[in-house]
């Protein structure tokens, strides 16, 4: 999605994250709203209803802040297509997130396993003018990761929009898809 849709007050939060997937990051950041059990809401309660019981918090201000978040995400991500445009680009990193597990399953071809060693490597040496990209499987983690090295004066760190799963349904379908239990 790259364009900001109308949000219904009475949507449902399941859909509100189906259509905005960073929208609880998003409410947790400025309301406090979704991050612990105490803060948290059902999947079937509204937006309405979920900022009503949030001292009354205006709706149209809530909906406003999920989709400048929204578009906020949006740059700090790169879309399969994309990254298959820039790939022969010198310079390009690609580092996978997930466990060693899931890497072994499927993987984006010359991507590199996140470690503590390559944490220590990248933050050293590695040219925060180029292309990085950081990926998981559905491309949520991985927005954090971005958000990490992006602070860290990373120019270009990206999050691949949609992880390996996208990778594999858009690019490259030899990559297996898989769900995790």
């Amino acid at each position: 999605m790259t364009e900001t849709t109308a949000i219904d007050p009475e949507i449902t939060m399941r859909e509100l994250l189906e259509q905005y997937p960073g929208a609880q990051r998003a409410l947790f950041k400025r309301y406090h709203i979704g991050g612990c059990s105490s803060c948290g809401f059902q999947p079937t309660e509204t937006l309405a209803g979920v900022c009503a019981r949030n001292e009354n918090l205006p709706v149209d201000q809530v909906i406003e802040h999920i989709q400048t978040s929204h578009q906020e995400d949006l740059k700090a991500q790169i879309t399969p297509a994309e990254l298959a445009e820039r790939l022969d680009e010198e310079g390009i990193r690609l580092v996978d997130i997930r466990t060693r597990e899931e890497f072994e399953a499927a993987r984006v071809a010359g991507s590199l396993l996140f470690t503590q060693d390559l944490m220590q490597e990248i933050l050293a040496a590695w040219d925060r003018e180029k292309l990085l990209v950081l990926i998981d499987h559905h491309g949520e983690r991985s927005m954090e990761a971005a958000a990490y090295f992006t602070g860290h004066a990373f120019e270009e760190a990206k999050s691949l929009r949609g992880g390996v799963d996208a990778w594999s349904r858009e690019i490259d379908p030899s990559v297996p898809q898989y769900h995790l239990e």
